[in-house]
């Protein structure tokens, strides 16, 4: 939940109720002064125009003009007919589609709060896994092949690994190894990519090694491994300036699910709900209140 960093509901609600209000003006009736009155503004003239150019590549003539405006006063009069004769009601099609409207009302709505850095520092804080700096390594690595080796490749990793310590020049030991498609050094990696690399065992065993001396044997997705680990640095949490624009985008996507579900609660508790179920009786609830699947 995202109450530690919605400082201001109320307020927040306040703006939300005011853009459906003003949003369910525009998109479900049109600018009319009564129920039996269809006025055709100025505004909506300049918006079929406008979808007219932008699907034609070129304006509408006159003749095309009018008939643009005669099509939206017949559209207009069979969605308030159809209204008026409940077709609205337990259709498959049009249930759907309001409730995909009214929730992309809602999340246009949300959309326009902007957070606070305060609020962006906590939410960055209280999600820490998304945010999260991986740790890097820097290691040379010298492979054993176990289809080579087959049962010694234990004693085998045993006794390089002997050799391996004796050696001055830690980079001229990796061509000791088996050959292997991936890389003998790995400069810099992070933590995610080894594990994609070599997988999580081989990674998990990097957090644990000590620096500069050759270690192992560890094992990977490929077989078996003797490691020199020349860096690692620990990840951590990134300042907000580092990672702003993802805090953002993902501060705004909690944030418009949380206002859909706030405002459902809400609308929830005006309504009695009742749920007949195939093997038992029908069971009534309170106010605002349903069975959750």
């Amino acid at each position: 939940m995202l109450s530690k960093f919605i400082r201001e509901p109320l307020l927040h609600f306040l703006i939300l109720g005011a853009g459906l209000f003003l949003a369910s003006s525009f998109m479900t009736k049109g600018p009319v002064d009564n129920e039996g009155q269809i006025i055709v503004g100025r505004s909506q003239i300049e918006q079929f125009v406008g979808a007219f150019i932008q699907a034609n590549q070129r304006p509408p003539t006159d003749q095309e003009k009018e008939g643009l405006i005669r099509d939206y006063i017949r559209g207009e009069v069979y969605y308030r007919e159809a209204l008026a004769m409940g077709l609205d009601r337990d259709d498959a099609v049009i249930r759907p589609r309001l409730r995909t409207k009214l929730q992309f009302i809602i999340e246009d709505v949300a959309a326009q709060v902007e957070p606070t850095d305060d609020q962006l520092r906590t939410y960055l804080t209280d999600h820490p896994d998304k945010f999260r700096l991986d740790d890097r390594f820097s290691f040379l690595q010298v492979y054993l092949d176990p289809d080579l080796h087959g049962e010694n490749v234990a004693h085998d990793a045993q006794k390089l690994l002997a050799t391996l310590s004796e050696t001055q020049g830690a980079q001229e030991s990796t061509a000791l190894g088996d050959p292997l498609l991936m890389e003998p050094k790995s400069n810099d990696a992070s933590y995610t990519d080894i594990v994609k690399d070599f997988g999580d065992e081989f990674a998990a065993a990097l957090r644990k090694l000590p620096i500069g001396t050759w270690q192992g044997p560890i094992e990977s997705g490929f077989g078996v491994h003797l490691v020199f680990l020349t860096q690692r640095t620990d990840g951590r949490l990134p300042e907000l300036d580092q990672v702003r624009a993802v805090v953002r985008r993902e501060w705004a996507n909690d944030y418009r699910v949380e206002t859909n579900e706030r405002f459902y609660e809400s609308a929830l508790k005006r309504y009695a709900v009742s749920v007949e179920r195939p093997d038992s009786a029908p069971v009534g609830k309170a106010a605002g209140q349903e069975d959750r699947p």
